[in-house]
């Protein structure tokens, strides 16, 4: 090999190490990716309303279930032609359906009439379970860099814990138009309808019927009363005779 080569050689090498030192590595994918803006959702709520009487049984928020698309951490969006985004670079501190089981249950705290409620996952001996679909929770646009509307949509049942028979249920949609086209504007008109939708369901399930208690069956007679009773019977039948 010629010294020319080699002195080419050294410089194309040089000038390619130069590149990669400037670039930090990111051309390759090695840096951290950019790091989003993260939105909570925590509604606030009024404390227990006059009158409202304190219910004596025990409550289980169960885990909601979630149409296809919300059950993430992400933002939903809805463009004009019904098609469902999400906001770039935004999401949640943890999935949706968590957030909202949290959050209906401080709803029940706050209303000062329920001592015994807990999420599922606590275990908690109840005697009533309420299941949540969550069916719409997202910012609607009806044009495109418009000003979108939050629309939060939940269905709940009440079921006995005991034997899940299904004691009622009830469906709220609230809605918001938000203050600006922005992931931080949506989500605020987003908590504050789930905040109204909360309030709502809590309202109706403490509403509820106090669950029925059934009485325990009398214990049956030991087997040596039985087989007694049935030997006294046969010797009377043949005292008879």
């Amino acid at each position: 090999m010629t010294r020319s080569m080699i002195a080419r050689r050294f410089l194309l090498t040089g000038a390619c190490s130069l590149a990669l030192s400037a670039c930090g590595g990111n051309m390759l994918g090695l840096g951290p990716p950019e790091a989003g803006q993260i939105y909570l959702v925590a509604p606030k709520f009024a404390g227990a309303p006059a009158g409202g009487e304190k219910v004596k049984w025990a409550l289980a928020i169960l885990r909601p279930d979630a149409v296809a698309g919300l059950d993430s951490d992400r933002i939903a969006l809805t463009q004009p032609d019904g098609t469902m985004d999400y906001y770039a670079k935004a999401g949640y501190p943890d999935r949706l359906p968590a957030i909202v089981q949290q959050v209906l249950l401080d709803g029940f705290e706050a209303s000062g009439r329920i001592d015994a409620v807990a999420p599922e996952q606590d275990a908690l001996h109840a005697d009533y379970d309420l299941a949540i679909e969550l069916k719409d929770f997202a910012a609607h646009y009806s044009q495109p860099n418009g000003i979108p509307t939050a629309t939060v949509s939940i269905t709940v049942k009440l079921s006995t814990a005991h034997g899940r028979d299904i004691v009622g249920s009830f469906s709220t949609t609230q809605t918001g138009t938000a203050s600006a086209n922005s992931a931080g504007a949506a989500t605020q008109a987003l908590q504050q309808a789930l905040g109204a939708a909360v309030t709502q369901i809590v309202n109706w399930t403490l509403n509820a019927p106090a669950p029925v208690t059934r009485q325990p069956a009398s214990p049956g007679k030991p087997a040596e009363e039985l087989l007694h009773d049935v030997t006294r019977g046969a010797g009377d039948r043949r005292n008879s005779q």
